[in-house]
């Protein structure tokens, strides 16, 4: 038998460590039976569906809400009130919801809701619906809701909508009553204003009945041939395990579909004689692309993926992404590798892109750069790896108008502090991981990553222990600084003193955030040695390479650090992170490099 005081203690050590983790150990499933019927003269349809959630959380749930994206597209909407006053609106939005005429809005009015098979109270309150149910969904147990509405398709304007400004007729995205979803942290029920989305995976069946002579593609596996779909105008998909679906419907739409290993690839776009020809290649890219990530990241776990012209740009759902087609053959590559890209890290890990949007973004972002390289080698692609995205944080950063990673995605106060926090800070997270542990362990560990952690909702958290287990280091501090502040890095290099025998490096840190460093010493014989010089709180020190001098750890308290060198041939260069794998916001300073010439004159012999 226990004695009660250690059995006290286990409890206790089960809470702490409960309340490190971010993944609760248990998530909600909800599935999906959808019947509507589009009007395409009005823009309209009927819809109803039965939504049933298994409430696998231990509380016991006294209210639901549903999403209701398409009520952003109306004058005076949250979307539209912080497009028209926000200092940087996204040209796509500007002030288009605000001068819309009522034919073009968009709305979904729900006329009844019923749950276990009574109706229940509810109130649309702008993007959301909000239900009071009529006993609580006990911990464990499930609930059936049943719904009717309708909704108008806005005209689009942002992912969602009718008649794009290339043309296609529907993109038929956030487009129908979503369950709200519901983890420890509670309900996230965040009004849409554009940005990002949470959601419960669950199985979909999904009938679409239009006019007779439109395609469709989308998220899910067609039920019929699509002969019989088009010239009968009912189109039923089911998806399993997906956080969402996506769809868009076209008279013209050419489709053409190829399979890399088990995977269906489907292409939807319309007839264009300046990009047919770009169009035409881009499968083979894609499926190209699908077996790249695939062995970056991970398997891609579903049957299907469908490229389709539509939206606004590039948008990525489960299993489908929209996008626009009028593009050079790169671009149009480029924006299907991104979107691709974020079926393992927005559909499979599927983090809450509002509170960590950086972890879907970012990581996004530094799959697309690896790929792009390795379907365009020889191009700018052999240009340093991702490059650009240290090129843009560093900027943001220097501007003052840089805000912290932790920033919730609704709530950046510029769509630039959003766009390079998201995107470029995102990818420079991971890739600057290569300083601390180590390229080939920070690869391993994005492997890891996604094989520990996918169809769980993952937090930062759980990335930090993943990349912390695979390494072997305390990085704590890593993540700290650079998701919860705006600290920046810069080291310099302030003396270089050459002695017969040794030469004496002064080195410093001048920015805030404290980041192991790499030496680089060359000398006038052509020789180069390399040093490491590791934090105290890492607990340890990435691999070193052959050859490689590991020097004594560097106390993030202490402003200056010195090292000693042999001086050899003389020294002729030496450089700090002569790599570039961080970002170090004056790299002026890195690097003390003498005339080889002059060295040569006072040779020793």
């Amino acid at each position: 038998m226990i004695r009660p005081h250690i059995s006290l203690l286990f409890f206790f050590l089960f809470l702490h460590t409960a309340g490190m983790a971010q993944y609760p150990g248990w998530q909600q499933a909800v599935d999906y039976s959808m019947e509507i019927a589009l009007d395409t003269a009005l823009h309209q349809y009927d819809g109803t569906m039965r939504v049933t959630l298994k409430n696998n959380s231990p509380d016991d749930l006294t209210k639901a809400y549903f999403h209701l994206f398409f009520n952003a597209f109306q004058p005076g909407s949250m979307m539209d009130v912080r497009s028209r006053n926000i200092s940087d609106p996204d040209r796509r939005v500007g002030s288009r919801i605000f001068e819309l005429p009522e034919d073009e809005w968009g709305w979904i009015e729900v006329a009844s809701l019923n749950v276990n098979g009574k109706p229940v109270e509810f109130s649309h309150d702008g993007t959301l619906l909000d239900v009071t149910l009529n006993s609580a969904i006990r911990a464990g147990k499930k609930a059936t809701f049943e719904m009717a509405w309708t909704a108008q398709v806005p005209r689009q304007i942002r992912r969602s909508g009718w008649m794009n400004k290339e043309g296609v007729e529907y993109s038929m995205t956030q487009w129908y009553p979503k369950l709200c979803e519901y983890n420890h942290d509670g309900w996230h029920t965040e009004p849409y204003i554009g940005r990002e989305f949470h959601g419960i995976w669950g199985d979909y069946d999904v009938s679409i009945s239009l006019p007779k002579g439109y395609d469709i593609g989308g998220t899910g596996v067609l039920q019929s041939s699509r002969e019989d779909a088009r010239s009968e105008g009912t189109w039923r998909f089911k998806a399993e395990n997906v956080i969402d679906f996506a769809w868009a419907a076209d008279t013209d739409y050419i489709h053409e579909s190829v399979s890399e290993g088990e995977v269906t690839l489907h292409f939807y776009h319309q007839a264009d004689e300046e990009y047919d020809a770009n169009w035409s290649e881009l499968p083979a890219y894609t499926a190209k692309a699908m077996a790249f990530l695939n062995e970056l990241i991970g398997p891609y776990p579903y049957p299907q993926y469908s490229v389709i012209q539509g939206g606004d740009g590039g948008m990525e759902y489960p299993m489908a992404t929209l996008i626009t087609g009028k593009r050079s053959l790169q671009s149009l590559v480029g924006v299907t590798v991104h979107e691709m890209a974020h079926s393992w890290f927005q559909a499979v890990l599927a983090t809450n892109e509002s509170l960590y949007e950086f972890m879907d973004e970012g990581m996004t972002s530094y799959a697309t750069d690896l790929c792009m390289r390795h379907l365009f080698a020889g191009s700018e692609s052999d240009e340093r790896p991702h490059r650009s995205a240290y090129a843009s944080y560093i900027s943001q950063a220097l501007s003052g108008m840089e805000e912290p990673l932790i920033t919730h995605a609704d709530h950046y106060q510029t769509n630039r502090a959003y766009g390079v926090g998201a995107y470029s800070k995102g990818e420079v997270l991971l890739a600057q991981l290569a300083a601390v542990m180590g390229s080939d362990l920070r690869d391993e560990g994005l492997k890891a990553y996604f094989a520990e952690w996918q169809f769980k909702h993952p937090g930062i958290n759980d990335f930090k222990r993943t990349m912390e287990k695979t390494s072997g280091l305390d990085l704590d501090w890593y993540f700290q600084y650079f998701v919860n502040s705006t600290h920046t890095i810069d080291y310099s290099i302030d003396r270089v003193a050459e002695g017969s025998e040794t030469t004496t490096v002064d080195c410093s840190r001048l920015g805030a955030m404290p980041m192991p460093q790499n030496i680089t010493v060359t000398y006038l014989d052509g020789s180069v040695a390399h040093y490491l010089a590791p934090l105290v709180m890492m607990r340890g020190h990435r691999p070193l390479a052959e050859g490689e001098v590991l020097l004594p750890d560097w106390p993030w308290t202490n402003p200056t650090y010195t090292l000693e060198v042999p001086t050899g041939s003389g020294v002729l260069r030496v450089e700090l992170d002569a790599d570039r794998l961080t970002a170090d916001t004056d790299r002026s300073n890195n690097l003390v490099d003498f005339d080889p010439e002059i060295k040569r004159l006072f040779e020793r012999h």
